[in-house]
């Protein structure tokens, strides 16, 4: 059965991407925005595709050879929640813990480091969310799964909270034009979080939430102006490389 999901997961992230694509040529938030954009294949291969690809294998590695992880995971202390249950409880916990954690990546000029690489494309669409270091994926990642393997998470779970992770961070970086209304006050889209990546100050360090916005409308970090757009994207003049190698060692630069 888990195989079956994984293909479905599969085929969800392939349809979810080629989908948000067609609504960003149907109705383009920032109009004239090419689809092949600056950096466009590093950001697809080297962070969509083979990143992705190395940093799930070694955040399984070490999650299936610690002990801790192993023993503890035995409890299976949502095993018998439904899988509904159990996803709806995954999606909020993380959603919170990445919340704070993002927030806090924005305030701290450590964390800050390892973040700045995804706020370093200036035309933002689809694909910008591929774009984070790979320790900050790997910081993520394994608290994320970690807790769905130590609580007893069904494997069917993991897949299919990892396919809507992956969409979501599609959708809410896409340059499409929509407007939810008071569902944004709920659940995040495009409109609040292309905020977060402009360089406008009134947007500075607001809308860290990914796939509920009540965070931000709960802890005071909102920003939805209704009658302005951003005036750019990314980080500015700061020289941040064209390489994805020298993307990954700019981090580690003297402060």
């Amino acid at each position: 059965m888990t195989g079956n999901i994984r293909w479905i997961s599969t085929a969800s992230i392939v349809i979810g991407a080629l989908t948000i694509v067609a609504l960003e040529r149907w109705r383009p938030y920032d109009k004239g925005q090419r689809f092949l954009r600056k950096q466009f294949f590093n950001d697809l291969i080297m962070y969509g595709i083979a990143q992705s690809y190395v940093c799930a294998l070694i955040i399984s590695w070490v999650i299936e050879h610690i002990p801790f992880f192993t023993h503890i995971s035995k409890l299976g202390l949502v095993s018998n929640w439904p899988i509904m249950a159990q996803l709806g409880f995954f999606l909020v916990e993380h959603d919170l813990y990445i919340y704070w954690f993002h927030r806090w990546q924005h305030h701290s000029s450590v964390l800050w480091r390892i973040h700045e690489a995804h706020h370093a494309t200036d035309e933002v669409d689809w694909l910008s969310g591929a774009r984070s270091h790979t320790i900050e994926i790997l910081i993520n990642q394994g608290i994320e799964f970690g807790a769905l393997i130590v609580l007893g998470a069904s494997p069917a779970v993991i897949v299919i909270k990892g396919a809507m992770d992956a969409v979501w961070g599609m959708y809410i970086h896409s340059n499409f034009d929509v407007h939810s209304g008071k569902w944004q006050r709920l659940i995040n889209g495009p409109e609040m979080h292309r905020w977060h990546h402009a360089t406008d100050a009134e947007a500075h360090n607001r809308n860290y939430s990914t796939k509920l916005a009540v965070w931000d409308w709960l802890f005071g970090t909102a920003y939805l102006p209704t009658a302005k757009k951003p005036t750019s994207y990314g980080l500015g003049d700061i020289g941040f490389p064209t390489n994805y190698f020298l993307q990954h060692t700019f981090a580690f630069r003297r402060f």
